[in-house]
């Protein structure tokens, strides 16, 4: 049977870095909502272009287009034994239309590893980076700060903080992420496929955690 994995956590738990290790271990593709996104946007594809319309007028995207983003996604072969998911669902309504989906194709998801971690652990993480301004290095002043404060090690370009990396975005950025995704968590609770982790942990022992509990289930 095929496997698939809906991984979730906050801005700044991890979940990028996860689901890649997680896909490569198990040998599935990762799917990123970000990446189908830009893809279908770049390639303007019929999805992306009714998504472009939606986006140029500042209003957010349907379901219907993201599900038929994700649809054309897992018909692809490399989908056939499962896939990590990554960025959706991000709603109840997306989990629905997602389990009816696999469901056409005779199959579920199988496990929703949570990445949970403190909000405060989180403005530490993420409101501490800083970019290169010349190609992009990230550095953080607490993690991996630069060898002369606000020049970048490889480049000596000057180091700025994104916007979005800014504290008070970042407190944003977790209240939406929280209030949007709360109903999603207590979703998969109820279906008994969550799977709630300490992402405070090493990364090394967090993608141990995320393995077993993949196995497991």
């Amino acid at each position: 049977m095929s496997t698939f994995v809906v991984l979730l956590g906050p801005p700044g738990a991890g979940k990028g870095t996860q689901a890649e290790v997680l896909a490569k271990e198990l040998d599935l593709p990762h799917i990123s909502s970000g990446d189908l996104f830009r893809e279908n946007l770049k390639n303007q594809t019929p999805l992306g272009k009714k998504a472009q319309e939606y986006m140029s007028r500042g209003e957010l995207v349907p379901d219907d287009v993201t599900i038929g983003m994700i649809r054309e996604r897992l018909k692809q072969p490399d989908s056939g034994r499962g896939a990590v998911l990554d960025g959706f669902p991000r709603t109840p309504a997306q989990a629905d239309a997602l389990a009816a989906l696999l469901g056409e194709m005779g199959s579920e998801v199988q496990v929703v590893p949570y990445i949970s971690v403190p909000a405060e652990t989180l403005i530490e993480r993420l409101s501490g980076r800083w970019t290169c301004r010349a190609q992009g290095h990230i550095y953080h002043e607490k993690y991996n700060p630069p060898k002369t404060p606000g020049k970048c090690d490889t480049d000596g370009s000057e180091l700025y903080q994104r916007d979005d990396d800014k504290p008070e975005t970042v407190k944003n950025r977790i209240a939406v992420y929280d209030q949007q995704t709360a109903p999603l968590i207590a979703y998969y609770r109820d279906h008994g496929k969550l799977v709630e982790l300490d992402g405070t942990q090493p990364i090394e022992k967090v993608t141990e955690q995320l393995i077993a509990a993949v196995e497991q289930k």
